[in-house]
Protein backbone atom coordinates (compact mmCIF):
# COMPACT_ATOMS: atom_id res chain seq x y z
CA UNK A 1 0.00 0.00 0.00
CA UNK A 2 0.92 3.60 -0.81
CA UNK A 3 1.25 6.49 1.59
CA UNK A 4 -0.21 9.42 0.58
CA UNK A 5 3.05 11.65 1.47
CA UNK A 6 5.13 9.06 -1.03
CA UNK A 7 2.62 10.38 -3.71
CA UNK A 8 4.29 12.82 -5.89
CA UNK A 9 2.30 16.46 -6.52
CA UNK A 10 2.85 19.02 -8.87
CA UNK A 11 4.14 22.45 -8.50
CA UNK A 12 0.29 23.50 -7.26
CA UNK A 13 -0.48 20.11 -5.26
CA UNK A 14 -2.42 18.16 -7.36
CA UNK A 15 -2.41 14.63 -8.89
CA UNK A 16 -4.13 13.98 -12.31
CA UNK A 17 -6.85 11.17 -11.09
CA UNK A 18 -7.80 8.90 -14.28
CA UNK A 19 -11.36 7.56 -13.47
CA UNK A 20 -12.51 4.29 -15.02
CA UNK A 21 -15.60 1.94 -14.69
CA UNK A 22 -14.45 -0.86 -12.70
CA UNK A 23 -16.98 -2.84 -14.56
CA UNK A 24 -16.36 -2.02 -18.78
CA UNK A 25 -12.96 -0.73 -17.83
CA UNK A 26 -13.65 2.23 -19.99
CA UNK A 27 -11.82 5.79 -19.13
CA UNK A 28 -14.68 7.85 -17.59
CA UNK A 29 -12.73 11.22 -17.39
CA UNK A 30 -9.83 12.77 -15.85
CA UNK A 31 -10.00 14.85 -13.43
CA UNK A 32 -7.13 16.39 -10.07
CA UNK A 33 -6.76 15.85 -6.80
CA UNK A 34 -5.20 17.72 -4.02
CA UNK A 35 -3.91 15.58 -0.62
CA UNK A 36 -7.14 16.85 0.86
CA UNK A 37 -9.79 15.79 -1.52
CA UNK A 38 -7.76 12.61 -2.08
CA UNK A 39 -8.06 11.88 1.83
CA UNK A 40 -11.96 12.33 1.56
CA UNK A 41 -12.55 10.23 -0.79
CA UNK A 42 -10.67 7.56 0.69
CA UNK A 43 -12.93 7.95 4.09
CA UNK A 44 -15.76 8.59 1.94
CA UNK A 45 -15.53 6.07 -0.50
CA UNK A 46 -16.81 8.48 -3.15
CA UNK A 47 -14.73 10.70 -5.55
CA UNK A 48 -13.73 13.96 -4.03
CA UNK A 49 -11.60 16.83 -6.31
CA UNK A 50 -9.95 19.82 -7.03
CA UNK A 51 -11.63 21.77 -9.35
CA UNK A 52 -9.10 24.28 -10.56
CA UNK A 53 -11.19 26.36 -12.45
CA UNK A 54 -13.19 27.46 -9.28
CA UNK A 55 -10.20 26.74 -7.25
CA UNK A 56 -12.52 24.35 -5.00
CA UNK A 57 -13.14 21.05 -3.74
CA UNK A 58 -15.79 19.39 -5.54
CA UNK A 59 -17.73 15.81 -4.67
CA UNK A 60 -18.53 14.26 -7.88
CA UNK A 61 -22.66 13.79 -7.77
CA UNK A 62 -23.08 16.18 -4.89
CA UNK A 63 -25.89 18.80 -7.24
CA UNK A 64 -26.64 15.72 -10.12
CA UNK A 65 -26.70 12.76 -8.07
CA UNK A 66 -24.20 11.13 -10.57
CA UNK A 67 -21.84 9.49 -7.26
CA UNK A 68 -18.96 7.91 -8.23
CA UNK A 69 -18.51 4.80 -5.51
CA UNK A 70 -14.62 3.92 -5.24
CA UNK A 71 -13.58 0.47 -5.57
CA UNK A 72 -9.75 1.02 -5.83
CA UNK A 73 -7.20 4.15 -6.15
CA UNK A 74 -3.58 2.80 -8.07
CA UNK A 75 -0.73 4.98 -8.61
CA UNK A 76 1.44 4.86 -10.95
CA UNK A 77 5.23 3.45 -10.82
CA UNK A 78 6.18 7.11 -10.78
CA UNK A 79 4.19 7.83 -8.05
CA UNK A 80 2.77 11.20 -10.20
CA UNK A 81 -0.08 10.06 -11.43
CA UNK A 82 -3.54 7.64 -10.14
CA UNK A 83 -6.32 5.08 -11.25
CA UNK A 84 -9.73 5.07 -9.75
CA UNK A 85 -11.72 2.44 -10.58
CA UNK A 86 -15.29 3.15 -9.27
CA UNK A 87 -19.09 2.18 -9.31
CA UNK A 88 -20.86 5.17 -11.13
CA UNK A 89 -24.72 5.88 -10.71
CA UNK A 90 -25.75 7.56 -14.08
CA UNK A 91 -23.62 9.38 -16.59
CA UNK A 92 -19.86 9.80 -16.07
CA UNK A 93 -19.75 13.14 -18.00
CA UNK A 94 -21.74 16.68 -17.18
CA UNK A 95 -22.95 16.43 -20.93
CA UNK A 96 -25.26 13.71 -20.26
CA UNK A 97 -23.07 10.94 -21.55
CA UNK A 98 -21.79 7.74 -20.16
CA UNK A 99 -18.05 9.09 -20.81
CA UNK A 100 -16.50 12.34 -20.89
CA UNK A 101 -14.41 10.34 -23.87
CA UNK A 102 -16.60 10.27 -26.58
CA UNK A 103 -15.66 12.14 -29.17
CA UNK A 104 -13.43 10.24 -31.38
CA UNK A 105 -9.72 12.21 -32.92
CA UNK A 106 -8.10 9.39 -34.94
CA UNK A 107 -9.31 5.95 -35.22
CA UNK A 108 -7.03 3.24 -37.13
CA UNK A 109 -9.33 1.20 -39.24
CA UNK A 110 -6.53 -1.97 -38.79
CA UNK A 111 -7.47 -2.05 -34.86
CA UNK A 112 -11.14 -1.69 -35.47
CA UNK A 113 -12.96 -4.54 -33.70
CA UNK A 114 -16.12 -5.31 -32.41
CA UNK A 115 -17.39 -4.70 -28.88
CA UNK A 116 -20.52 -5.23 -27.25
CA UNK A 117 -20.27 -1.63 -25.62
CA UNK A 118 -19.82 -0.74 -29.47
CA UNK A 119 -22.91 -2.06 -30.92
CA UNK A 120 -25.08 -0.74 -27.84
CA UNK A 121 -23.99 2.66 -28.78
CA UNK A 122 -25.20 1.82 -32.01
CA UNK A 123 -28.42 0.63 -30.78
CA UNK A 124 -29.06 4.06 -29.21
CA UNK A 125 -28.10 5.91 -32.48
CA UNK A 126 -30.17 3.81 -34.46
CA UNK A 127 -33.07 4.50 -31.90
CA UNK A 128 -32.54 8.72 -32.02
CA UNK A 129 -32.06 9.16 -35.28
CA UNK A 130 -34.08 6.16 -37.16
CA UNK A 131 -31.96 5.72 -40.15
CA UNK A 132 -34.48 4.74 -43.64
CA UNK A 133 -33.73 1.13 -44.52
CA UNK A 134 -32.05 -0.46 -41.31
CA UNK A 135 -33.33 -3.00 -39.78
CA UNK A 136 -32.90 -1.67 -36.68
CA UNK A 137 -34.73 1.50 -37.17
CA UNK A 138 -37.85 -0.98 -38.17
CA UNK A 139 -37.81 -2.64 -34.72
CA UNK A 140 -38.05 0.44 -32.86
CA UNK A 141 -40.42 2.03 -35.23
CA UNK A 142 -42.78 -1.40 -34.49
CA UNK A 143 -42.55 -0.77 -31.48
CA UNK A 144 -42.06 -2.83 -27.79
CA UNK A 145 -44.49 -5.93 -28.74
CA UNK A 146 -42.99 -6.79 -31.95
CA UNK A 147 -39.08 -6.17 -30.46
CA UNK A 148 -40.87 -8.84 -27.77
CA UNK A 149 -41.86 -11.48 -30.53
CA UNK A 150 -38.61 -11.27 -32.04
CA UNK A 151 -36.89 -12.13 -28.41
CA UNK A 152 -39.53 -14.84 -28.15
CA UNK A 153 -38.67 -16.63 -31.88
CA UNK A 154 -34.40 -16.04 -30.89
CA UNK A 155 -35.29 -18.25 -27.92
CA UNK A 156 -36.65 -21.13 -29.43
CA UNK A 157 -34.05 -20.61 -32.55
CA UNK A 158 -31.56 -21.41 -30.08
CA UNK A 159 -33.55 -23.64 -27.88
CA UNK A 160 -33.85 -25.78 -30.96
CA UNK A 161 -30.21 -25.72 -32.30
CA UNK A 162 -28.64 -26.47 -28.78
CA UNK A 163 -31.06 -29.51 -28.85
CA UNK A 164 -29.53 -30.57 -31.90
CA UNK A 165 -26.07 -30.08 -30.34
CA UNK A 166 -25.37 -28.53 -33.89
CA UNK A 167 -22.77 -25.89 -32.00
CA UNK A 168 -22.07 -23.51 -35.19
CA UNK A 169 -26.02 -22.87 -35.49
CA UNK A 170 -26.70 -22.63 -31.77
CA UNK A 171 -23.42 -19.92 -31.54
CA UNK A 172 -25.37 -18.05 -35.04
CA UNK A 173 -29.03 -17.88 -33.06
CA UNK A 174 -27.45 -16.89 -29.62
CA UNK A 175 -25.48 -13.57 -31.53
CA UNK A 176 -29.47 -13.02 -33.34
CA UNK A 177 -31.12 -13.26 -29.75
CA UNK A 178 -28.41 -11.27 -28.48
CA UNK A 179 -28.42 -8.47 -30.62
CA UNK A 180 -32.93 -8.30 -30.00
CA UNK A 181 -32.40 -8.13 -26.37
CA UNK A 182 -29.77 -5.84 -26.89
CA UNK A 183 -32.80 -3.94 -29.16
CA UNK A 184 -35.65 -4.59 -26.09
CA UNK A 185 -32.63 -3.00 -23.90
CA UNK A 186 -32.39 0.02 -25.64
CA UNK A 187 -36.11 0.26 -25.99
CA UNK A 188 -36.83 0.23 -22.12
CA UNK A 189 -33.85 2.15 -21.33
CA UNK A 190 -31.52 -0.14 -20.01
CA UNK A 191 -28.22 -0.25 -20.30
CA UNK A 192 -25.03 -2.54 -20.43
CA UNK A 193 -24.45 -1.06 -16.84
CA UNK A 194 -27.53 -2.14 -15.42
CA UNK A 195 -26.77 -6.00 -16.24
CA UNK A 196 -23.48 -5.37 -15.16
CA UNK A 197 -24.32 -4.10 -11.86
CA UNK A 198 -26.98 -6.91 -11.39
CA UNK A 199 -24.38 -10.00 -12.65
CA UNK A 200 -21.99 -8.64 -10.22
CA UNK A 201 -24.11 -8.52 -7.49
CA UNK A 202 -25.46 -12.27 -8.06
CA UNK A 203 -21.78 -13.24 -7.83
CA UNK A 204 -21.37 -11.53 -4.79
CA UNK A 205 -23.92 -13.63 -3.10
CA UNK A 206 -22.99 -16.50 -4.91
CA UNK A 207 -19.17 -16.23 -3.51
CA UNK A 208 -21.36 -16.29 -0.01
CA UNK A 209 -23.32 -19.27 -0.95
CA UNK A 210 -20.26 -20.96 -1.97
CA UNK A 211 -18.56 -19.92 1.38
CA UNK A 212 -21.30 -21.38 3.55
CA UNK A 213 -21.49 -24.55 2.06
CA UNK A 214 -18.20 -24.89 2.82
CA UNK A 215 -17.80 -24.34 6.51
CA UNK A 216 -20.71 -26.53 6.84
Amino acid sequence: MVNIDELRFDEKGLIPAVVVDTYSKKVLTVAYMNKESLAISMKEGRTCFWSRSRQELWRKGETSGNVQHIVSITADCDRDALTVEVVKEGPACHLGTESCFSDFVYLNPAYQSFSVDGLMEMLEGRKKEKPEGSYTTYLFEKGLDKILKKVGEECTEVIIAAKAEDRAETIYEIADLTYHVMVLMTEQGISLEDIRKELAKRHIIDHKVKQEKMTK
